[in-house]
Formats: structure tokens, sequence, C-alpha cells
């Protein structure tokens, strides 16, 4: 590999397959007023929909894409996840219906996890160590940057074209990363090390990972966080557009909250060996508790709409930071006694917390009605039962000797 791609060129490439879901989800945000508008004038709530099946898709094809590239090799399964997601966007572009739109997304996610997934085992076959941690902390920082310009690039690209036109951005960026991937990046994955997918070695998995307690108690609360920060990405859109008439505004918004929110991993990084992983978790689940409620509060007061507006801003970027303080402290929390089935446990923790968490969050956003009720009281209540699962945690943990 180093003959032919320099580490700014990997990075920058790794960096690239990161970033198609954070640009398959953020991108169509701006798209959902006129996708309801058009596909389902009756329930403009459903539009929706198209977030939730991309993301169900994704946590599908996380459970097979690891396991599978480790039998068949890494470039075979990245680019046969790349045409389907390409496939299944030009099915969505062309399609008339909010029904295949939604399936279409469905495929279009399975499709996203291969490139997605498989990326970060090729940095495990090339890398270790520090060395490792270095290329994907410095991947993973170009990675948190693009939902800031996502949301921007999807409001540019419907100027010029319509909301249709989203789905052959993301045919083109697929393409280009596919493309790059396929001349300049070697297989990584030498045939002599490939290892034959066998399902019962998954199912294995994961019934080891449903019987040890704090992997069980980590998986629930990560997809408790996954689904806050879902029902916020599917009401928010609604709530500076109905609420607030801040439709236009809206990418220059959500950008700003999105770079200010990445620095939570640093914050988590500089804070996490002297405080614990779970503390911080239940803590920052404890803060969640009294924003919501605050929240809840706030919008039954009638504030003027310009107070209550910066208001909901401050919350939302709290609601996006308490992703960097939590989830990456669960995995780490959840993995710890499974390093010997490190790969299997990282498929399944993924697919099943981000399944999980979708499909907590689908009937929560398509209760939207004009008001922040919805959204805060949904929040306010995943993070009473997630506080509550993480004392849990920490009564076990006090239970084992030491």
């Amino acid at each position: 590999m180093q003959d032919r791609m320099s580490r700014t060129e990997f990075i920058a490439l790794i960096a690239m397959m990161f970033a198609t879901i954070a640009f398959s989800i953020d991108a169509m945000l701006p798209a959902l007023p006129e996708i309801g508008a058009q596909l389902s004038p009756d329930n403009v709530n459903r539009a929706q929909m198209i977030l939730t099946a991309f993301v169900l898709g994704m946590g599908a094809g996380t459970f097979v894409t690891g396991p599978l590239s480790d039998a068949f090799g890494r470039k075979p399964v990245i680019l046969a996840g790349a045409v389907v997601y390409m496939a299944a966007a030009f099915v969505a572009w062309t399609s008339t219906s909010l029904e295949v739109v939604l399936a279409a997304r469905l495929v279009q996610g399975l499709g996203a996890a291969g490139p997605r997934v498989v990326a970060m085992a090729v940095v495990r076959d090339l890398y270790s160590g520090r060395e490792m941690a270095r290329m994907v902390s410095i991947a993973m920082m170009i990675f948190t940057l693009f939902p800031a310009f996502a949301p921007l690039m999807g409001a540019g690209i419907i100027a010029l074209s319509d909301w249709r036109g989203i789905f052959l951005a993301f045919i083109l960026f697929s393409l280009i990363s596919t493309l790059w991937m396929a001349v300049r990046l070697p297989e990584t994955l030498p045939r002599e090390n490939r290892r034959p997918f066998r399902a019962p070695l998954l199912a294995a998995a994961l019934r080891e990972m449903a019987a040890h307690p704090s992997v069980r108690l980590s998986i629930l609360v990560q997809t408790l966080c996954l689904a806050m920060l879902f029902t916020m990405i599917l009401m928010v859109q609604q709530v500076y557009d109905v609420i607030f008439d801040e439709a236009g505004n809206f990418p220059i918004y959500f950008g700003a909250i999105a770079l200010v929110s990445g620095s939570a991993s640093l914050l988590n990084a500089a804070i996490v060996v002297r405080v614990g992983m779970r503390r911080i978790v239940t803590w920052s689940l404890g803060l969640q508790i009294g924003l919501a409620g605050a929240m809840l509060l706030v919008g039954e007061m009638g504030l003027p709409l310009r107070g209550f507006f910066w208001i909901f801003l401050i919350w939302q970027t709290c609601v996006f930071f308490m992703a960097g303080t939590t989830i990456g402290n669960l995995n780490a929390i959840g993995m710890e006694p499974m390093g010997h089935i490190a790969g299997m446990a990282a498929s399944i923790m993924g697919a099943v917390s981000t399944v999980g968490g979708a499909l907590l969050s689908a009937p929560v956003g398509l209760l939207f009605d004009g008001t922040v009720r919805p959204l805060a009281g949904g929040i306010f209540i995943l993070s009473i039962i997630g506080f509550a699962l993480m004392l849990e945690m920490g009564r076990i943990e006090a239970r084992q000797p030491v």
C-alpha cells in the first residue's frame, strides 16, 4: 500500500467512505418538506421515514458486512455494497411514490454498510496500536466535520434542481470513492488470512453478549442514546420550518451546531481516564433529563418566538453533544469483556443499537404536531430509562469482587 498510496491519501479515502453515512442522512434533511408535499401530502410527517429506512438498512447491513469481508476480502465487499447503494439511489431518483423511495432507501442503507464498516477493517489490516488509533482519529475528525456541511450541500443541490437531484449526488459521491478505492487501494486481507462466514458463530456471539450484564446494559443504553439522536434528526427540520419559520436558515444553524457539538469527543478524551466511562454516561443522561424536562416546560410558557428559538438551539446542541459523551463510552464498556470476539461483538453492538434506535425514534417522529412537545417528551422519557439502566450498571459493578 505504501508504494501506491501515501498516508494522507489513505486517510482522505477512508474519511470519504466514513462520510457516506453522514452525507446520505444529513443531506436529505432540507429535502423532507418537498418530498412530503409531493409524495405524502395527506401526512407530511411520513417523509421522515426516508431517514429511518436508511438507518434501518445500515444497521441490518452492519450485522454481516464485517464477517463477509473476513470471508471474501475487503475490496469485493466494499465494491458490492457501493453497487447496491448506487442502484438503490437510482431507483429512488426515478420513483414516483413514497413507498418505493422508502424501499430504495432501506436497500441503500444496506449497501452503505459495506464501505462504512469494512473501511475500519481496512485500517485494522494495515495499522495497529497507537498508529492505528492515530489514523482512525484523523479520519474520524474529518468525518465529524461532514455533517456540518451536508445539509448545506443538500440545500444547494435542491436550489439547482429539486430533491431528486440529491440521489444523483449520492451516486456521484459513491462512484468517486469507489473508483478511487478500486484503482489506488490494493486488497488488504490476504487470501490465506480469510475466514469462512459461519452464521452459528454470529449467533453464539450474540448469545454470549446478551448473557453478560454490563454488555447487555451498554447495548440497551446505546440504543436509547441513538434513539434520542435519531429523534432529534427526524424532527429538527420540521421544528425549524413549522414552529420557528427558519427553514431557509436551517442548513446554516445545523452546520454550526454540528461543529460545536463535535468538540464533545475532545472533552470526553480529556476527562474519561480521570472520571470513568460509566460516570460520564450517567451524568450525561442525568443532565439530559433536566434539559429535556425544562424544554417541555418552556414550550408551554408561551415565550416570544425569537427567545424560544435560541433556547431550542442550545438544547439541540446539548442533544448532539450528549451523543459524543455517551456512544463511544458505551461501545468501550460493551467491548471490554468481549476481546476474544471483538470483530463480531463490534458488528453486533453496532447493528442492534442502530436498528433499535431507529425503531424507537420512528414512531416518536411521526407524532410531530407543530410543537416541541413530542420531541422533548420523547427524549425526556428515553433519557430517564437510560439513566435508570446506568444506575443498575453501577450497582452490578459494585457487587463484583475487586
